[in-house]
């Protein structure tokens, strides 16, 4: 992941290059251009092989549902970068607390 935030920035916005950075290491997803974090392909990338990733996606895919799921079903943590509307869907609350019970803590109160 690191080895992203080293390389020129040429690099860091090449899609197929940042692809491949997060396929090993989703993490990589904090050191990408702004317009590849809102890129749901790398996103879903990046989440599915770190789920915590979803903390550095653009804004409009942490409410991207199929994106949310795949990234709590990676690590029930990646709940808390969720959009709030989605931390209240119950089915992506569930697909948490299936990982880990303490995921709740991340749930909209109406869940709690």
């Amino acid at each position: 992941a690191y080895a992203l935030r080293l390389v020129d920035e040429v690099l860091r916005v090449d899609r197929e290059v940042v692809l491949q950075a997060v396929a090993q290491s989703g993490y990589a997803l904090r050191f990408v251009d702004d317009v590849l974090r809102a890129d749901r392909e790398v996103v879903l990338q990046a989440v599915a092989q770190n789920g915590m990733a979803l903390e550095y996606a653009d804004e409009v895919l942490r409410s991207d549902r199929e994106v949310v799921m795949q990234a709590v079903a990676q690590n029930d943590s990646a709940l808390q970068y969720a959009d709030d509307v989605l931390r209240a869907d119950r089915e992506v609350v569930l697909q948490a607390v299936a990982q880990n019970g303490w995921a709740l803590q991340y749930a909209d109160d109406i869940l709690r």
